[in-house]
């Protein structure tokens, strides 16, 4: 029999208690922690050009950048010579011993032979050498000096190799370091990472391999990220540790990074054994290979954290005992204000079944504490599921609607001002988690919605742990946090002070962890990705869920119009989040439309077949844009220019051009039954970046090639123009090529030649772009391709 309620205590127990102090400073609390995440996370203020002599000055090495990026400058151009000079004179300069690498190497990094053939350049490396007082090894400060063909390339790698720069200078300033540091500013990195291939596997200061400390930009601004590392890193995590000043980057990132076929001049160090750490900074990806990346667009503060880290690191690694950096593990790391967190990978698969284990403990301590049954925390981890699958697809149709509505978008890294979208994507996120809270908070219970949240972020650490360990700390920490404040929470009174430190403990924890990782997940996978940036944010609400439900007014079991007032005071903040979301959308496409400073990216090529005189504009843009479908209409094979690197590709008729094809001479011929081999020599008749040969298997079957002296694989050809070689920055004299194929003596042996160089401006039908229209950020855009048969 039940104890008599009287009328007053029945009101008592509707009555909604609030907890506001608590509530407050428990939100107060999380945001000083948020905002301090995401403060520590900007680049430093760039120093003047009169700072002192052994200190990293972004105004000094900026003086660098405008001579860098002054023009385009692909390796093999007469930019890049220029380039090359004020690298070299800077370094001697310095009073370093510096020399030009000049030699001829492949293609580095995952794709090099797997289209059948080779991809090789001409590369002009500029090397200099600082010796240690009593050296463990030798420390190879990188950056590739040459640019893509459309862009100046302010940022990608002007800024890098400004910073390598005057990093040098600091050091030469400063006393010896103990180990060898040498400066490698690298070319032909656009083109096919061969420079630094080149100086890897050739060159004698890299014969003993090393620490490689790699210098990129995929953007214009942001903090810069060590976003890879080689194998076994936990030892090298622990000097960027020490010796950054400003130290950014994640596990995660490397474990992202490493299943991407993506690679900078970094991959051709690893080939070759070497350990180290890449770096860059990538917001403001909009402009990246475009002729918007000039010295202007550098966000000095990017530079600052730039070259402050290298000279940190170099300084940190010119004193660390450098046979001493094997490990036999990754560490898992993390930036936190102040520094870097990191722990042995090795405990990645422990702390994981132990987040689990502790959330499994919460969810007995709730139901054997009253404060849920078995059914509600199973109904719990069930409807959790919503927001996180939600909240993503809601993304996803989000920019869906905002491509439609501007199209332009496709062909960008991310809009010129995403800031707006961003936002859009967050509050749409908080809009369907508050929602879903809301209309559940009642029926299943705050504490079995926070268990259940808590129990999808353990799972999610235990299936990173085993497939994804350097991401597993994002999942395993807010929810072993999460549990063990809940666990406290539990055994206190609901809103006793207790309670409220715990909550807000693990909340912080929570915070810490992943809003770092919303906002670098932003420009690191563009807002075409804006789900995954979503997902994390919907982990973070459920991870702090139980801090903000301290706002929440709670009623003795919730009756009648308490618990209808509390639903509605709940639906508020959703109603809002999901307007904020439309109206920071809108602003988006209000303030980031295209226009003269922020064009309209398009791409266009050319290509004449000088043998037929048949011309073509062609297109990678699956849906043109306006400007460009004044050149194209329907989809070709291009089948007969190889050297383009796809098969099929918007075109349209053009005018031919007078342009001379280049020359395939035959130097020698012999044939021993049905094997022949081909001496030859192909040389371009005017100024270009690259040129190809490609055979058809169909009239020769290739058994061997040889490029510039160097035998080359032949990859998996599968079509009949497959097989070839692409040549960057081709020297006056030519190519000289040999191959032996099986052949029939009845039938010649079928070559395609080509050449590329860039510029449309001058070509017959020409009509320049509009202001609003710019140039997307492709190795082929503005492409003109000469192409020509040979039968031999």
């Amino acid at each position: 029999m039940g104890v008599p309620v009287t009328r007053q205590q029945d009101r008592a127990l509707s009555r909604p208690r609030r907890r506001p102090l608590a509530a407050l400073l428990a939100v107060v609390a999380l945001l000083a922690v948020g905002v301090g995440s995401l403060l520590d996370l900007r680049p430093p203020a760039a120093r003047p050009a009169d700072a002192p002599a052994d200190e990293f000055s972004a105004e000094r090495a900026y003086r660098h950048v405008e001579v860098v990026a002054a023009q385009p400058h692909p390796a093999g151009s007469p930019a890049n010579d220029l380039v090359r000079e004020h690298v070299a004179g800077t370094l001697r300069g310095l009073g370093l011993t510096t020399e030009i690498q000049d030699t001829v190497a492949e293609e580095a990094g995952q794709l090099s032979g797997a289209a059948g053939g080779a991809t090789l350049a001409r590369v002009r490396n500029v090397v200099a050498h600082l010796p240690g007082t009593d050296s463990t090894g030798r420390v190879f400060l990188v950056a590739h000096y040459d640019s893509v063909q459309t862009s100046p390339g302010g940022n990608d790698d002007a800024a890098g190799t400004a910073a390598i720069l005057e990093a040098a200078r600091a050091l030469t300033a400063g006393p010896p370091p103990r180990n060898d540091i040498v400066f490698v500013l690298t070319d032909a990195e656009e083109a096919c990472l061969c420079g630094a291939s080149a100086f890897a596997a050739d060159h004698p200061l890299a014969a003993d391999g090393g620490v490689v400390v790699n210098l990129e930009a995929r953007g214009s601004t942001g903090p810069v990220i060590m976003f890879e590392t080689s194998r076994d890193n936990a030892r090298l995590v622990d000097v960027f540790g020490r010796g950054a000043p400003h130290p950014v980057g994640t596990s995660f990132a490397v474990e992202v990074y490493r299943a991407l076929p993506n690679d900078t001049d970094f991959t051709a160090f690893l080939d070759q054994d070497f350990v180290g750490l890449n770096s860059a900074y990538i917001d403001g990806g909009a402009i990246y290979h475009t002729p918007l990346d000039t010295a202007a667009s550098v966000d000095r503060r990017s530079l600052q954290h730039h070259g402050a880290n290298v000279l940190g690191l170099a300084r940190e690694f010119g004193r660390t005992d450098l046979t001493d950096l094997d490990a036999d593990h990754d560490a898992t790391y993390f930036p936190v204000p102040g520094g870097l967190v990191s722990y042995p990978g090795w405990l990645t698969v422990p702390l994981a079944l132990l987040a689990l284990v502790a959330v499994g403990a919460l969810g007995w301590s709730t139901r054997r504490r009253g404060r849920a049954d078995a059914g509600r925390l199973a109904a719990g981890f069930a409807v959790t599921v919503v927001p996180l699958v939600a909240a993503p697809l809601a993304a996803q149709l989000l920019w869906l609607g905002i491509t439609t509505i501007r199209p332009g978008y496709a062909e960008l890294l991310d809009p010129y001002r995403p800031t707006w979208y961003r936002l859009a994507v967050v509050a749409l996120a908080a809009a369907i988690l508050i929602a879903w809270y809301a209309l559940l908070r009642r029926p299943v219970g705050p504490a079995a919605l926070a268990v259940g949240g808590l129990t999808w972020l353990a799972l999610l650490g235990v299936v990173f742990a085993v497939l994804v360990p350097g991401g597993a700390y994002l999942f395993t920490l807010p929810a072993l946090a999460g549990a063990l404040g809940g666990l406290v929470a539990v055994r206190a009174r609901l809103d006793g002070p207790g309670a409220v430190v715990a909550v807000t403990t693990a909340g912080a924890v929570a915070v810490v962890v992943l809003l770092p990782t919303v906002v670098l997940l932003f420009p690191a996978l563009g807002m075409a990705m804006g789900g995954v940036a979503a997902l994390v944010t919907v982990l973070l609400g459920l991870a702090v869920l139980p801090v903000l439900d301290l706002l929440h007014p709670t009623a003795g079991g919730q009756r009648g119009m308490a618990a209808l007032r509390a639903r509605r005071l709940g639906a508020i903040p959703a109603v809002a989040a999901a307007l904020a979301a439309v109206v920071f959308a809108g602003v988006g496409l209000a303030v980031d439309r295209f226009d003269a400073a922020h064009p309209t990216p398009t791409h266009l090529m050319y290509a004449l077949d000088a043998g037929t005189g048949q011309a073509r504009w062609l297109t990678r843009e699956a849906d043109p844009q306006p400007w460009t479908a004044g050149y194209v209409d329907a989809v070709e094979s291009v089948d007969d220019f190889p050297g383009i690197g796809a098969r099929e590709l918007r075109a349209g008729p053009a005018p031919a051009a007078d342009l001379p094809a280049p020359t395939l001479e035959v130097l020698a011929d012999t044939t021993v039954g049905n094997q022949r081999t081909l001496r030859l020599r192909l040389t371009p008749q005017r100024p270009v970046r690259l040129t190809t040969l490609h055979v058809d298997l169909d009239t020769a079957g290739v058994s061997a090639m040889t490029v510039a002296g160097r035998p080359v694989p032949l990859g998996r050809p599968e079509h009949s123009w497959d097989l070839g070689v692409v040549f960057h920055a081709p020297p006056p004299e030519g190519v000289e090529i040999t191959m032996t194929a099986s052949v029939r003596p009845d039938r010649p042996v079928r070559l395609r030649a080509m050449d590329g160089s860039d510029g449309l401006d001058a070509l017959p039908g020409f009509r320049p772009r509009p202001p609003d229209v710019g140039v997307v950020g492709s190795h082929s855009s503005e492409l003109l391709a000469v192409a020509r048969t040979y039968e031999l």
